[in-house]
């Protein structure tokens, strides 16, 4: 029998016998829904993970010089205290590890605290994420200007009071106006506003429209403390295959300035996207993993009541396969009939899964904080295992019908 015919046949059987059909599908349809489902999820927090995280607070192909890792959770305590025990990274440290990079690197120095922000139309409210940085932060962290511009190296160079602002910012002190050419206040110290970056949305609860920025020279970074204890000295590969040796190059430079012999360890960190998100990393393999071992224990029940319905559909049809036998059709023709038969309901099975597995996924989007992205690898694992499952169920009772003696099956009532 051709493919095409015996697919038609299975879709005829779904259309006659409705119920027997829908016990038949519903458990490869529930375990293919839950398994897109779960992979969309963890699909989308990784893609809000690794891209949102990576590129708006750590930076692309980026390392941040640091005194001790910003993003750790598992720490013991006896660690914290080895780390705060290290010397501060100083400007003087930045400035050395520029005069190091190769052409194409970039480099910025930055300090952050939180302050007090305030203007003539707006005072008190949620503190500010205050940065003092040099210009190349805002290239490096693919800080985009929605109104305005960024400050510049003349800016930094003489210290000007200038800052770029965040849209919760522009929107909290400045409501229903320009914020552009006004006067911000941080710590009470007035800044003029020179551009709004574009809106960020937040990393792990913070909020990326709260920041401004001025230059590093200004007295930004007097409100810092910049001078005693720098956040960081942030620097960017011009592309991946540099990067590496970029690396070794701010190790050597902080190495030398240290004093540090062969054997001691690092007294800084180095910490990049992979480190920071190391863990995460591993908690997205074991959820993948269990996203697809959990649904596999429905599939063994689908399957099991997929054979036993074309165990019971042999039966049914005994007399036809005996008439069929008779006429010529041969073992091999009947094995494939049935063999098709079984895996076209599954696969029917599979692709209701995959429909309702997506709109699973996109409604709890919809509802909670979880962000979704469809994997095309989740859809195709989906169709497969339709059609493995249907093959593997269908492959005993399709067998037994292809052993039936025509004469015997003839016979039956």
């Amino acid at each position: 029998m051709p493919f095409f015919e015996a697919a038609r046949l299975a879709i005829l059987q779904l259309r006659v016998q409705k119920l027997k059909s829908f016990f038949t599908l519903i458990g490869v349809t529930i375990s293919v829904m839950f398994l897109i489902a779960v992979v969309s999820i963890v699909q989308g927090m990784s893609k809000y993970v690794e891209e949102d995280f990576a590129g708006k607070f750590l930076g692309v192909n980026t390392l941040n010089l640091r005194r001790f890792p910003d993003v750790n959770t598992d720490e013991t305590e006896d660690v914290r205290r080895a780390w705060r025990r290290r010397p501060p990274i100083s400007v003087d440290d930045g400035l050395a590890v520029r005069d190091a990079l190769p052409a194409g690197a970039r480099w910025a120095i930055q300090d952050v605290t939180w302050a007090n922000g305030g203007s003539v139309f707006a005072e008190g409210g949620p503190q500010v994420l205050a940065q003092a940085a040099t210009p190349d932060l805002f290239v490096i962290k693919d800080l985009v200007i929605q109104k305005g511009r960024v400050f510049t190296e003349q800016d930094d160079h003489l210290g000007t009071d200038v800052v770029v602002i965040g849209t919760e910012i522009a929107d909290r002190y400045f409501p229903n106006l320009d914020p552009v050419g006004r006067e911000l206040r941080i710590n009470h110290f007035p800044f003029q506003v020179v551009g709004v970056l574009v809106k960020q949305g937040t990393v792990f609860g913070l909020s990326l429209d709260r920041q401004v920025i001025a230059p590093f020279h200004s007295h930004m970074g007097r409100i810092t403390g910049a001078r005693q204890n720098l956040y960081g000295v942030v620097v960017q590969s011009p592309n991946p295959a540099e990067y590496k040796g970029i690396e070794e190059i701010v190790r050597e430079v902080m190495r030398k300035r240290r004093h540090l012999r062969p054997a001691e360890p690092d007294n800084f960190t180095f910490e990049t996207s992979e480190s920071a998100l190391s863990q995460w990393l591993t908690i997205k393999k074991y959820l993948v993993l269990a996203g697809i071992a959990l649904p596999a224990i429905g599939l063994v029940v689908g399957s099991i009541v997929i054979m036993n319905i074309m165990l019971v559909a042999v039966a049914e049809r005994t007399r036809e396969i005996g008439i069929r036998k008779s006429l010529g059709a041969r073992r091999r023709d009947i094995l494939s009939q049935f063999l098709v038969e079984s895996a076209t309901l599954s696969l029917v099975g599979a692709l209701l899964g995959i429909g309702l597995g997506i709109a699973l996924s996109q409604l709890i989007a919809a509802v909670s904080p979880l962000p979704a992205a469809v994997a095309p690898w989740s859809v195709a694992l989906g169709v497969a295992i339709g059609a493995g499952v249907g093959i593997v169920a269908g492959a005993y009772p399709a067998s037994r019908a292809a052993r039936l003696d025509p004469i015997t099956a003839i016979r039956s009532e």
